[in-house]
């Protein structure tokens, strides 16, 4: 007995306000599901519930069975469309998401973490898993680097722990790290995931998922990068063999100047066998280096948080200083309006330092912690 098991990833780029042509671009996306024909489909950026709506009704008749993962302020952004029964539902949301006051990246309001949809597909038990991690928004100075590191982590950690017995797992989204980032390691390597891309035999010519020269919203000239995955595992009993790879969506919406979206869209084909195969036992040594890499990136993020908790410090005590020399000293005639609005401005500029130097700081603190002692644990038991 065997299946093929037809899977596609897309992020949908769909922002309200902000992503061009969003509207027309998701009734293309909603057009093209409703035509396809994949066992599971999972979405990243899905921001609006008319835009999930949208994409729920009109492929309603080929994905009878929808799951969108609400969390945070806006929601995830993450669903998952399936042709089969969805018998369980489950959302992780990760400890560490961005920060909240870095509301241009908007990663915080969304309570990012990863999905888990289970099913039964011809007596297979099949666990599938969606992600989006935190975006990097400068390669030469991540300053979220720990916070992706930790959300890769904790994505392997929770496929490790609700994936036994499973036949299948497979994990599609936006992962936000380029192959040979640590971020990308940790989250292939812990859990002894397969990239589909890899396993294909014939690899296409342009892998590129984000700023594709081929897209038309790729602003400047670029390589592109392969950032929206695949990965897969089979359960003990099964041998699985990738079928085919490809990023199956068109350059343009037909008869429109613009793509689908600014990510290209990414499907593989798994074909499922019950005979039973010897996989490849997990490179210890691999993962132990991983890890260890990890660690030094979540120390060095301890440490400048510390450094952190200082600055902010120092900036409360000293806005804290000039308010109060403020009313010490008397308001120049006519200029009352102007000296009220500014210790308004300095009185919530101290109380943002503040809250940055306590709370956020603790929070962000415990965050780092506890990733770091889960992963002391694994490198222990690796040892």
């Amino acid at each position: 007995m065997s299946l093929e098991f037809k899977v596609l990833t897309l992020n949908c780029w769909g922002i309200p306000y902000v992503s061009k042509d969003r509207k027309n671009r998701m009734k293309a996306i909603a057009c093209y599901l409703k035509n396809s024909e994949y066992d599971v489909v999972c979405l990243q950026e899905v921001w609006t519930d008319g835009d999930f709506d949208l994409i729920k009704n009109e492929s309603s008749n080929i994905y009878p069975y929808v799951h969108y993962f609400y969390s945070g302020v806006i929601g995830s952004g993450l669903c998952i469309l399936s042709k089969h029964v969805i018998e369980e539902a489950f959302f992780h949301q990760w400890s560490l998401n961005g920060y909240i006051h870095k509301i241009h990246h908007g990663d915080w309001f969304g309570g990012k973490g990863v999905g888990l949809c289970k099913l039964t597909v011809n007596n297979f038990n099949v666990n599938i898993y969606t992600a989006h991690l935190h975006a990097e928004y400068n390669r030469n100075s991540d300053e979220y680097e720990a916070h992706r590191v930790l959300q890769a982590f904790d994505t392997a950690q929770f496929i490790l722990l609700t994936s036994r017995g499973v036949d299948l797992v497979v994990l599609a989204g936006d992962l936000n790290t380029m192959p040979g980032d640590l971020a990308y390691k940790v989250i292939k390597t812990v859990p002894g995931l397969m990239d589909s891309y890899e396993c294909c035999r014939e690899p296409i010519e342009d892998s590129s998922t984000c700023e594709s020269p081929r897209n038309s919203y790729t602003q400047r000239k670029s390589h592109g990068q392969r950032i929206d995955y695949i990965l897969y595992h089979p359960g003990a009993k099964l041998q699985v063999a990738l079928k085919s790879y490809d990023l199956p969506l068109p350059d343009r919406v037909p008869c429109c100047p613009y793509s689908y979206s600014d990510h290209e869209a990414v499907e593989a084909t798994l074909e499922i066998g019950e005979a039973p195969i010897k996989h490849a036992a997990q490179k210890e040594n691999e993962t132990e280096t991983v890890l260890r890499d990890s660690l030094a990136v979540l120390n060095k993020a301890l440490n400048d948080l510390a450094s952190s908790r200082i600055c902010y410090g120092f900036v409360f005590v000293v806005l804290s200083c000039v308010l109060v020399v403020s009313f010490a000293f008397g308001v120049p005639p006519g200029y009352s309006v102007i000296y009220d609005f500014a210790r308004v401005l300095l009185t919530i500029f101290a109380a943002f330092f503040l809250l940055m130097a306590t709370i956020w700081v603790k929070i962000e603190r415990h965050g780092l912690l506890a990733g770091k002692l889960a992963m002391e644990i694994s490198l222990k038991k690796l040892s």
